[in-house]
């Protein structure tokens, strides 16, 4: 399994903790990398996370947020998801949601393709 299938959740099965490679920065050659645009992972616990994260796609960074923590039908989850659809309107972005744990959120230039690789 390729690690972007770890970070985003392969073919099937229940992930665990063992599934996820810990990487440092030390474990990483060469020289700090200037980036415009950086993927900021996060956790909505509570509706008081949608300021950090619409921040960060503000900033113009991408976003991937569990939403573990909330069912798709939880009258939170759809307030929450309806504030991070206008943030990524506002900035011409893009967000999807990747089965039920998940919310990828754009910044402009940034789309999500709706296609799966490898199909």
């Amino acid at each position: 399994m390729g690690l972007m299938s770890k970070i985003l959740g392969g073919s099937g099965g229940t992930r665990q903790t063992e599934d996820y490679v810990e990487l440092s920065a030390d474990d990483l050659a060469g020289e700090d990398v200037e980036a415009d645009t950086e993927v900021k992972i996060a956790k909505i616990a509570d509706k008081s996370d949608v300021i950090d994260i619409k921040d960060e796609v503000y900033d113009g960074n991408i976003v991937i947020a569990d939403i573990t923590r909330h069912s798709t039908q939880d009258r939170t989850m759809e307030h929450i998801t309806d504030e991070l659809k206008q943030v990524a309107k506002e900035v011409r972005g893009d967000i999807v949601q990747k089965d039920d744990d998940q919310l990828i959120i754009t910044p402009t230039g940034a789309r999500i393709s709706r296609e799966r690789i490898g199909r």
